[in-house]
């Protein structure tokens, strides 16, 4: 039998949260314009010693929302558009458009799935990057709901090739302990792993509370199939007519999950109910693996659960605007500092009535002051908190993809079945992810270049090829073949590679080496070259 009688820790959880959002006027319509008046209210109330940083330019702006929605630089034709556009609602509706584009599917769907495969348990799991990132994809593009999402990836089964959705469990090889840790650091925000062995150091969870949440995932097993297919199942029954003991087999799957005894590991250990740790709701043991994955997922992704929304508004928090409300990303347990709490917890409520649109959310934190502001470095502890935006590091798949389009060359074809694991393919995009990847839920000031990154865009056998410029009926050759004017094609070529004309003196700067070169060809490659290569390239402003 289900309980769903709320224990004392739930009440002490939700009230001050009911108490902070009873404090904070609702926008009556919450259009997203609205949402965003509300929510620069609320951070100059919190924040109200920040300084006052201006407004970034058109080129700026449009670079910036274009990267961040679609992973791509706009094209010279979108700039000018843009530019010429007087409407003063031309910022919005550019944002409308991008998050209608396939490509903010393709994009954000990338960033989920390095998420997710970041941190699993063995490169064999990434015979799922492929159908989960079609999976989300898909998702993105029809703007399934939030929950929908996480749902559907908390009680997902079957081939992980025809249900992306599968991605999550294959990461973890199925295996409880760390499902469970990634459901609860991806979907709340909440680092409960550091509960397995022993009490949460810095946070309030109990051991007891971190197995009662394992306990939900014991009956799904991860199979290994042949042709690198993984089947997701769920066990009912006694695994192959034997009964194990202990959790030691995990990929067989095993009828309920026991708190290993520390100081006898040998020992079966404690019998763990399935609780969820947020408001103590509880299942049975014996429950079966679809009553236990269905209803854990019910209840994460209900409104009246505080991390839920949380988690996700302050991570795309972060990815936009540089600063997340709580750092980090993954990492917002009941006793960690918050930047604006106030804001953070009236975002939160809106998207949770806005019943987790996503699309919704990003209309919400690019109309805004702060996304809008000229970018500044990364602040140190004594300066404001989110003074300005922050310069971002691009992901490997957007240096990449913006790459091919400044060289305007076509992606190279790629060694390796369409069913294998994006990075287990042979070929340039592969190279780029193993050199300039990183985990997407790693703070941002830990992130930074390096000499192998520097190496790989100066030696790249691709790039070498695509800046052989004579020999191409496309990219540079063209320009050159079509333009006989030094100072326009300097100028195409920033617009194609940085997205911004050039100013007085990189253009005179760069004229003058074409001129000087040993030949017009030879020059202008080296300032194709330089911008590739340059700091700016690499990094959203």
């Amino acid at each position: 039998m289900r309980s769903r009688k709320s224990t004392p820790i739930a009440l002490a959880l939700s009230l001050p949260l009911l108490l902070t959002l009873a404090s904070i006027s609702p926008v009556q319509g919450a259009t997203p314009a609205a949402t965003a008046r509300r929510v620069d209210e609320l951070l100059a109330e919190e924040l109200p010693d920040r300084p006052v940083v201006k407004r970034v330019d058109d080129h700026t702006f449009l670079r910036r929302v274009t990267l961040d929605l679609i992973g791509r630089n706009p094209t010279p034709e979108e700039i000018g558009a843009f530019t010429r556009d007087t409407s003063p609602d031309k910022r919005a509706e550019k944002v409308a458009k991008l998050l209608a584009d396939d490509r903010y599917g393709t994009n954000w769907s990338r960033y989920w799935r390095d998420v997710v495969l970041y941190r699993r348990t063995e490169d064999r799991a990434l015979i799922a990057a492929g159908p989960l990132q079609t999976y989300l994809e898909e998702q993105f593009n029809a703007n399934a709901p939030w929950s929908e999402i996480a749902t559907a990836m908390i009680t997902a089964k079957g081939d992980v090739q025809e249900n992306g959705a599968t991605g999550l469990i294959v990461a973890q090889q199925g295996r409880p302990e760390e499902t469970v840790s990634e459901i609860s650091r991806i979907f709340l925000g909440v680092q409960i792993q550091c509960a397995q062995c022993h009490d949460h150091p810095t946070d309030q969870w109990k051991r007891e509370q971190f197995h009662q949440l394992a306990a939900f995932f014991p009956r799904v097993a991860a199979r290994p199939n042949v042709q690198d297919r993984t089947i997701v199942v769920s066990v009912n029954d006694t695994p192959f007519g034997r009964r194990f003991n202990n959790n030691n087999n995990r990929f067989v799957g095993s009828l309920e999950h026991y708190m290993p005894d520390l100081q006898d590991p040998s020992a079966k250990g404690t019998l763990m109910e399935p609780v969820f740790f947020v408001t103590g709701e509880k299942l049975s043991a014996g429950a079966r693996d679809a009553d236990r994955r269905t209803q854990l997922a019910s209840w994460i992704t209900r409104p009246s659960n505080p991390y839920f929304a949380k988690a996700l508004v302050n991570r795309l928090w972060s990815e936009l605007c540089g600063e997340g409300f709580c750092e980090p990303v993954d990492d917002l347990g009941p006793n960690r500092e918050v930047t604006a709490p106030r804001t953070l917890d009236y975002l939160a409520s809106e998207f949770a009535a806005k019943e987790y649109n996503l699309k919704w959310l990003f209309k919400v934190i690019t109309a805004t002051d702060l996304y809008q502001r000229e970018s500044r470095s990364r602040r140190e502890p004594d300066e404001a908190a989110m003074a300005a935006n922050v310069s971002q590091r691009l992901r490997s798949d957007v240096v990449f993809d913006n790459l091919l389009a400044a060289l305007d060359t076509p992606e190279p074809a790629s060694r390796g079945g369409a069913r294998g694991g994006y990075r287990q393919i042979r070929g340039p995009r592969a190279g780029f992810a193993t050199v300039f990847g990183y985990d997407p839920s790693e703070r941002r000031d830990e992130i930074s270049g390096s000499i192998p990154q520097a190496l790989a865009l100066m030696n790249s056998p691709m790039l070498s090829v695509a800046m052989s410029s004579l020999r191409r009926s496309a990219g540079l050759g063209k320009l050159l073949r079509d333009e006989s004017d030094d100072k326009a094609v300097v100028t195409q070529l920033y617009l194609q590679t940085l997205a911004r004309e050039p100013d007085a003196k990189e253009l005179a700067t760069c004229v003058l080496h074409i001129r000087k070169a040993e030949s017009r060809s030879v020059g202008a490659e080296d300032v194709q070259w330089a911008l590739i290569n340059s700091t700016e390239f690499l990094h959203r402003r």
